[in-house]
């Protein structure tokens, strides 16, 4: 299923490495993270700790952000965050360690000091997910503890929807003056959080269980349950309209983000046709590869293709090809480690989140097998505008990553209210794979991100989504105490919808 798709970001089995695009996810690094420190500190007293090869390892990490971090433009004169003063600080901390979990954390705070939640340094912690009988589990990385839980659905008044669907998507109705408000949480964007979906998948594909699952076969489970996800979202919006709901309300509090499936979703609850963000990439060998493929896959299809997609499909390839020849371009960074814009562009352009292109009829490009290729919406086959009605979407600071691509596509719209609070700030992450780099001493692997989302404003969408209507939410608040300030906070919410204009275009 990847292997076709220009911007594809990987749902990575456990068994191979840990999942990269989802701020729940952190939650099994940190942990094991914190076990292999342990062990490291319980046994230093027996140990001489060198630095030479941490400091080796500093500067390999510091010419991976010079060449391959997407954000470096954004934190060098956006956030102001200096990256050089962290290194200098990390390699000071580093000097002065007296083991290899102190230079651990050195690293580890390193990151967090810069603020973007796709950083990270992954340490190496052995397998985790082996079955008794040594095969890998097809299953293994699909766990309900990814989803969020629902946050509107302990507000007072709300009224649960009990339909097949509502173990996915819980849903409700509450009654508000002259409206009736229908609330769908979506808890990930994508299958990963609904382990059932994996398993029916792998009966209906027959997987052979007594085999290790490789990446194609993940990627078979993946699309199948993505299938059934898009189906069982539908259903449940129509049972909501079916309850009677005049106005809708998504519940993406506390969602870490998921998959590219967002891009889907997003079109299933606004009749408006929507322009997907523009999307900016890192120069190198990553991404001259990736463009380099697509280009080649599109005018192979372009031989075949009728008179009238093949013009389509040969015009595409040339966007690729241009957008290639910019990836082969590589941008000097040392100017911004010295506070300096660079002569040129860091980042490469003329793709958008959804790929080569920014919205599209999913009509016309049903059944055409290229149709992922340059649309990424497409992957799974959906009905745009399965809700018509005012749409208001749920945000707070747990929200990221994908999450945060659907509230600010919609929001650049103009085809939903997000009310809230601003989100978790973690932008685009990374594309098949992305760029991963193992440091040489210790083996530990820095995740830095390849591509960028821009608002409408033209500002990067790391900085998170900052609602439309503010709630006043508080960082110690436990989910009713957040469910009663939006509650205290509806009817300012309707009024707005009241009489709102929707978008900045017509609905189809």
């Amino acid at each position: 299923m990847k292997s076709s798709r220009i911007l594809a970001t990987k749902h990575v089995n456990l068994c191979r490495k840990l999942p990269r695009h989802q701020i729940g996810h952190k939650a099994l690094q940190i942990f094991f993270g914190y076990l292999v420190l342990g062990i490291s500190a319980s046994t230093a007293w027996t140990q001489t700790f060198d630095a030479k090869p941490w400091i080796e390892d500093l500067a390999q990490a510091k010419e991976a952000f010079a060449t391959k971090y997407a954000n470096l433009e954004w934190a060098q004169f956006d956030a102001q965050t200096r990256l050089s003063d962290l290194f200098v600080d990390a390699e000071a901390s580093v000097k002065n360690a007296g083991s290899d979990a102190d230079a651990r954390a050195a690293f580890d705070r390193l990151a967090r000091r810069l603020g973007d939640g796709h950083v990270q340094f992954v340490w190496p912690a052995g397998s985790l997910t082996a079955r008794s009988d040594g095969a890998p589990d097809a299953c293994s990385d699909y766990s309900p503890r990814y989803a969020a839980a629902p946050l509107v659905g302990a507000a007072p008044g709300y009224v649960p929807i009990q339909t097949p669907q509502s173990s996915v998507f819980p849903a409700g109705i509450i009654p508000a003056a002259t409206r009736r408000v229908g609330v769908i949480k979506i808890g990930m964007f994508g299958p990963h959080a609904t382990p059932a979906y994996c398993h029916a998948a792998i009966a209906a594909l027959d997987v052979a269980q007594n085999k290790p699952c490789d990446d194609a076969c993940q990627d078979r489970i993946e699309h199948w349950a993505s299938v059934r996800m898009t189906e069982d979202f539908t259903a449940q919006i129509q049972a909501i309209k079916a309850a009677g709901a005049d106005v809708l309300l998504v519940d993406i509090a506390g969602n870490g983000g998921g998959s590219e499936w967002a891009e889907t979703a997003v079109r299933m609850i606004t009749p408006m046709r929507l322009a997907a963000e523009p999307l900016g990439f890192v120069r190198g060998e990553h991404w001259t590869i990736k463009l380099g493929d697509l280009e080649t896959k599109l005018r192979e299809f372009a031989k075949a293709a009728s008179p009238t997609n093949r013009h389509e499909l040969v015009s595409l390839a040339d966007r690729a090809a241009f957008a290639r020849r910019a990836a082969q371009m590589p941008c000097d960074a040392s100017p911004m480690w010295s506070g300096a814009r660079p002569a040129c562009a860091w980042l490469g352009s003329g793709l958008y989140a959804t790929g080569l292109l920014a919205s599209a009829d999913p009509k016309s490009l049903l059944g055409k097998p290229w149709a992922p290729l340059v649309f990424e919406a497409a992957e799974v086959p959906y009905e745009e505008g399965v809700w018509k009605g005012p749409l208001i979407v749920l945000v707070d600071r747990g929200t990221g990553s994908a999450s945060e691509e659907f509230a600010a596509e919609l929001q650049d719209n103009h085809a939903a209210l997000i009310v809230g609070e601003a989100t978790y700030g973690v932008g685009c992450g990374h594309t098949d794979g992305g760029t991963p780099t193992t440091l040489k001493h210790t083996k530990a692997v820095l995740e830095l991100p390849d591509c960028v989302r821009f608002r409408a404003d033209g500002s990067n969408e790391v900085r998170g989504v900052v609602p439309d209507v503010l709630i006043g939410f508080h960082k110690s608040d436990n989910p009713k105490l957040k469910a009663l300030a939006f509650t205290s906070t509806l009817p300012e919410i309707l009024d707005k919808i009241n009489g709102r204009t929707w978008g900045p275009c017509r609905p189809r």
